[in-house]
C-alpha cells in the first residue's frame, strides 16, 4: 500500500500578486518555495500546517453553510484554516478579504468565520473552542 506524505492543493489564480499578498502576507502562511519560468510563469508553495481532506456529501455541504452563514454560499471547494483566535484574525484580514459571515459558534464547538478571498477562493477561519 502507498503512504501519502503530503497533500498539496494547487490553485490557478488570475491575480497572482493579490493572492500571494493575502495568503502569505496577511493570513501568514509561510513560504516554503517559489519558482518562476518563461512567459512570466510563477508559483509559490505556502506551508499551512497539517493538511486534511474533508469529503462532504451535498446535504452536509448545505448544513455547514446553514450553520456558519445562514444560507447556501460556498462553491464546491472551500478552504478552511485553523487559527488561534478567529475574532482577531477576522479583524486582521477583513480589509483584504470580503467578509461573508462573522465569527459564529458552531454546534461542534468551534468559532468559524467565512470570507471570499483573493484568487476567487471561499475560506473558513476556525478556532477550536474545546
Amino acid at each position: 500500500m502507498t503512504t501519502v506524505k503530503q497533500m498539496r492543493l494547487v490553485v490557478q489564480v488570475d491575480d497572482y500578486d493579490a493572492a500571494v499578498a493575502f495568503f502569505r502576507d496577511t493570513l501568514g502562511l509561510t513560504e516554503e518555495a517559489a519558482f518562476s519560468g518563461g512567459d512570466d510563469a510563477r508559483v509559490i508553495i505556502l506551508e499551512a500546517g497539517r493538511a486534511t481532506l474533508e469529503l462532504a456529501n451535498p446535504a452536509h455541504h448545505r448544513y455547514i453553510d446553514e450553520v456558519e452563514v445562514g444560507r447556501p454560499v460556498a462553491p464546491r471547494f472551500r478552504l478552511a484554516f485553523e487559527v488561534d483566535d478567529t475574532e482577531a484574525t477576522t479583524e486582521a484580514i477583513k480589509t483584504a478579504a470580503a467578509p461573508v459571515a462573522p465569527p459564529t459558534e458552531t454546534p461542534w464547538r468551534s468559532l468559524n468565520a467565512r470570507f471570499d478571498a483573493p484568487g476567487d477562493l471561499h475560506i473558513t477561519l476556525f478556532q477550536e473552542l474545546d
